[in-house]
C-alpha cells in the first residue's frame, strides 16, 4: 500500500474493517471477476455483447485507478467520483451480462457489494478527514 503513513493518519468511519481483511477480498473478488468475464466472453462475441463488454471494461478501468487517486495521490474526493462511477458501470455490467449468461452475472454481485461498502467507506473518509 502506497503513502501507508496519510492512510494510518486518517479518520476512520466506525465500521472500517482491519487492513488485513482487504487482500484476501480483493483476491476472491478478482477470480470471481475473473470467472464471471471468461464465461461472458467463451461463447463467443457478437453485437449484442458490445455494450456489456464496454462497461465491464469501464468498470474495471475504474477499479484501477481508483487506488493511485486514493492511496498514492491522497485524493478522497476524486476517488469517491471515481468510485461513483464504478458503482455505476458495474451496476450496468451486471444487468447486461445477465443477458448472456446469469452465472457470470452473478458472480459479480459480492464484487458489486464489496463496491458499495467501498463507497461507504470513502464517503466516511471524505466526511471525517
Amino acid at each position: 500500500m502506497q503513502n501507508i503513513e496519510w492512510y494510518n493518519n486518517l479518520n476512520k468511519p466506525f465500521l472500517n474493517p482491519p487492513d488485513w481483511v482487504f487482500a484476501p477480498v480483493w483476491t476472491i473478488l478478482y477470480i470471481l471477476i475473473t470467472i464471471s468475464f471468461i464465461l461472458f466472453i467463451k461463447e463467443g462475441m457478437s453485437k449484442q455483447k458490445i455494450m456489456p463488454l464496454l462497461f465491464f471494461l469501464i468498470q474495471i478501468i475504474l477499479n484501477f485507478l481508483w487506488t493511485p487517486a486514493f492511496f498514492i495521490f491522497s485524493q478522497i474526493k476524486i476517488a469517491l467520483i471515481i468510485l461513483i462511477f464504478m458503482w455505476i458501470f458495474l451496476l450496468f455490467t451486471i444487468i447486461t451480462f445477465y443477458k448472456h449468461s446469469k452465472t457470470a452475472s452473478i458472480l459479480l454481485i459480492p464484487y458489486f457489494i464489496w463496491t458499495s461498502f467501498a463507497l461507504y467507506l470513502n464517503f466516511a473518509y471524505l466526511v471525517l478527514n
